[in-house]
């Protein structure tokens, strides 16, 4: 099944299916341009786990909106 549109972190991460596996392609793709856009290279690492990489991107696109809110 193709997936198209923005990668959605809170879709494909819940309680009950943290996943201990490297992080995706996805997931790479869309913390590296994250982090770069909130000015935070630190945030992006290569060897993270598919729940850190979560847990860092719901943090970026929520620090990303509120500062577009001012």
């Amino acid at each position: 099944m193709r997936m198209e549109g923005k990668y959605d972190a809170k879709t494909y991460f819940t309680e009950k299916t943290q996943l201990a596996g490297q992080m995706t392609r996805a997931q790479v793709l869309r913390l590296r341009r994250l982090a770069e856009e909130a000015y935070q290279p630190g945030q992006y690492a290569r060897d993270l786990s598919f729940t850190e990489a979560s847990r860092r991107i719901l943090a970026l696109e929520a620090e990303i909106e509120l500062a577009n809110s001012f």
